[in-house]
């Protein structure tokens, strides 16, 4: 691992700057495809394009899926479709040119395409580009061993030699057994191929039903499995249960991460996935909805308060505690809702579960509240001097406590119940609602205090 300096990197630009192409080959050959990736930061556009065309096949197309998608979508523009085809996809796995060439339009696409040199993968990135990139179908890649239930070891030994040549396979996760139909009907161990050397047929020390998921499962449904059963790839099969492709676990880590990173914006009020790099215009359409939504409820709070102006010209005191309301609600609501969508996204949580979720949301409320308004009320009590707003401010803030749990539990699992992302109601949906609310309850148990 090499630290990329700012000495480092100077020199690394001078090095360009001079077009030193032998000098700039040996600089690349010793970084890591991450590292490499890692410099596009710090360099402008033409001397990135550069360092890239100096790279060789393999570590050219790691190193551009090591980049972020915006960075790699704005490098490939200054790269010719040619270049694109026998420098890049020529080299990868289908799966990644996939990923590679799904932004891409369709004219492109067949122009990239019309260069690679191997048209059985042209062939497979036309079929994968037909999927969804939220199926499974659309993250398989087809590059792996299959061999024949009826072949015998030597047999199958000898095709898998010959197959991870002609693909081009680096690494094997799992040998898959089919019939004469192509249908998925086991996993043949690796360990398996030593200790049995001379079984007749494959059939009989393969492992029987693995499992596999269908093509137009969504990705979450892949995640799931693979997490689950601890697999280091997945099948996939197509509705007869002929095996199509695989998915890898390095492709679903990277798959986990997405989702994680749009939640947590999600859940932080920005409406779309937006980098640090993005400009003005993109980050402030991402983060300006929800902005709004907070500034609507604001004035509504605003409204409610005004509605009950001669209450607090009785007793002034009554707004030192709107704070404490609010805020409270806020925080009850978000730990609710969080709770329930992290059971949501791993599983653990479904939705015929809602009727128990609650009841132990009610019973965990019960206690938090208790134990809040108590130590407000003992506070209040001995320093307030009001006993009336001392017993409105711990009664209210029981009873928000309470709205907040219940309605941060059941508001997820409804939004999830109807394929809306739950992560919304972790972030202001569920503040800013259960801030109007508190204040609401708050101004109905004060009047009814009096």
């Amino acid at each position: 691992m090499i630290e990329l300096t700012k000495e480092y990197i100077d020199d690394l630009k001078k090095v360009i700057d001079e077009k030193d192409e032998k000098k700039a080959s040996v600089i690349l050959g010793h970084l890591h495809p991450a590292d490499i990736a890692e410099l596009y930061k710090e360099l402008t556009l033409k001397e990135a394009t550069y360092l890239y065309l100096l790279l060789d096949g393999d570590k050219a197309a790691d190193v551009l899926m090591e980049l972020e998608e915006d960075d790699r979508r704005e490098l490939l523009k200054e790269l010719p479709n040619k270049v694109i085809a026998k420098r890049f996809v020529n080299e990868m796995d289908t799966d990644d040119a996939v990923e590679l060439m799904r932004d891409m339009d369709e004219e492109r696409q067949e122009e990239i395409l019309s260069h690679i040199d191997d048209v059985e993968q042209a062939g497979d990135i036309i079929d994968l580009l037909k999927y969804d990139e939220d199926t499974a179908g659309g993250l398989m890649g087809t590059e792996m061993i299959v061999v024949n239930e009826n072949w015998s070891m030597p047999q199958c030994i000898e095709e898998m030699r010959t197959q991870a040549e002609d693909e081009n396979i680096d690494e094997i996760y799992n040998v898959y057994v089919v019939d004469d139909d192509e249908r998925l009907r086991g996993v043949l161990p690796l360990q398996k191929l030593v200790t049995n050397p001379s079984v007749s047929k494959i059939k009989h020390v393969m492992q029987k039903d693995p499992v596999s998921i269908q093509d137009n499962a969504d990705t979450e449904e892949v995640v799931e499995l693979i997490l689950k059963y601890d697999l280091v790839s997945l099948p996939v099969t197509d509705s007869i249960g002929r095996l199509l492709g695989h998915i890898t676990v390095d492709d679903v880590m990277d798959e986990i991460k997405e989702h994680h990173e749009r939640d947590y914006q999600l859940a932080s009020g920005i409406s779309q996935d937006v980098e640090t790099s993005d400009n003005v215009l993109t980050q402030t359409a991402a983060r300006l909805p929800w902005l709004l939504f907070g500034m609507v409820g604001g004035l509504s709070n605003s409204m409610i308060l005004g509605g009950f102006e001669s209450v607090f010209a009785d007793n002034l005191k009554m707004a030192f505690f709107i704070p404490l309301i609010g805020g409270t609600g806020g925080n009850v609501g978000v730990q609710s809702s969080a709770i329930v969508v992290q059971g949501l996204a791993n599983n653990s949580l479904k939705h015929h579960q809602i009727f128990r979720q609650v009841l132990k949301e009610t019973a965990v409320s019960l206690i938090n509240a208790a134990i809040i308004s108590l130590i407000v009320f003992i506070y209040n009590y001995f320093t307030l001097g009001d006993h009336n707003i001392t017993l409105s401010v711990s009664i209210s803030l029981f009873a928000v406590v309470m709205f907040a749990s219940i309605f941060g539990t059941v508001v997820p699992m409804i939004l999830d119940k109807f394929k809306i992302n739950p992560a919304i109601a972790t972030g202001p949906f569920i503040s800013i609602t259960n801030d109007i609310i508190g204040i609401l309850i708050y101004m109905a148990t004060t009047i009814l205090m009096k």
